[in-house]
């Protein structure tokens, strides 16, 4: 899967079991044009609805069915996936148990986290800003598997610490959590912190007991060539994080 066919396309590399498949999307490729340029697969952001139009029915045709588009809000809410949806559902995650049926989340700079179980039985998709990532909404993820401990869990591209700060009533917020590192912060601007939620959502997971989890490692922000960043750049299009099984 990985740039065979479509430049943005790319498996992800990690131990799930045979019969999930799972990928993820750069910006490169695609129909939109500057600052939306190339692969923006969001309808949200501004681009030409005729340009996003293009790049999912690109998408689509690596895929066995059309994602489960979601609007996302910064909360906790997972819906049960369904396919073609007329108005997309107002949450930020999807699972399902159903094959071929294909799970999704936009972003850029948030964390797509991908998640599934042992057996090959079921899949999910979750998008974790910081401020889902306080309110819980990898524990929400995690709760729609029947066992925890049998989860596999990937991270996808998202901001790193160097490029990504926060004030202290988000380091609060973030640091609440047992399982938060003290070193998943250090120290910016006056009133202000660095903080690595790659760092932050891997504890998190292994606090629930999740014992297998994986990362992909690379910062949006500083990949202008291969990610689009809001932080970065403002008006900006948005990869997608796809899971579904075979």
């Amino acid at each position: 899967m990985t740039d065979v066919g479509l430049p943005g396309l790319h498996a992800c590399r990690w131990p799930a079991p045979a019969g999930v498949r799972a990928c993820f999307t750069t910006r490169r490729g695609g129909a939109s044009r500057p600052p939306f340029d190339g692969f923006n697969l969001a309808g949200h952001v501004g681009d030409s609805p005729a340009d996003v139009a293009a790049n999912r029915a690109l998408l689509r045709r690596h895929l066995p069915a059309e994602p489960c588009w979601l609007e996302q809000v910064h909360g906790t809410l997972l819906v049960a996936a369904r396919t073609a949806a007329a108005v997309p559902p107002t949450a930020d995650g999807s699972f399902t148990r159903q094959r071929r049926v294909v799970c999704g989340v936009l972003t850029a700079d948030c964390l797509p986290l991908l998640m599934c179980d042992a057996a090959g039985s079921q899949v999910a998709a979750v998008h974790a800003g910081w401020r889902g990532l306080a309110a819980g909404v990898i524990e929400a993820g995690l709760a729609t598997f029947p066992a925890t401990g049998a989860v596999h869990a990937w991270i996808g591209p998202a901001i790193g610490a160097a490029a990504f700060e926060i004030g202290d009533d988000a380091r609060q917020a973030l640091a609440a959590h047992p399982s938060a590192p003290a070193a998943a912060f250090g120290p910016g601007r006056d009133g202000h912190w660095h903080a690595d939620l790659t760092m932050l959502a891997r504890a998190r997971l292994e606090h629930a007991g999740v014992a297998s989890v994986s990362s992909d490692g690379r910062c949006t922000a500083s990949d202008r060539a291969r990610f689009f960043s809001y932080r970065r750049d403002g008006a900006t299009g948005r990869q997608v994080s796809l899971i579904w099984l075979d």
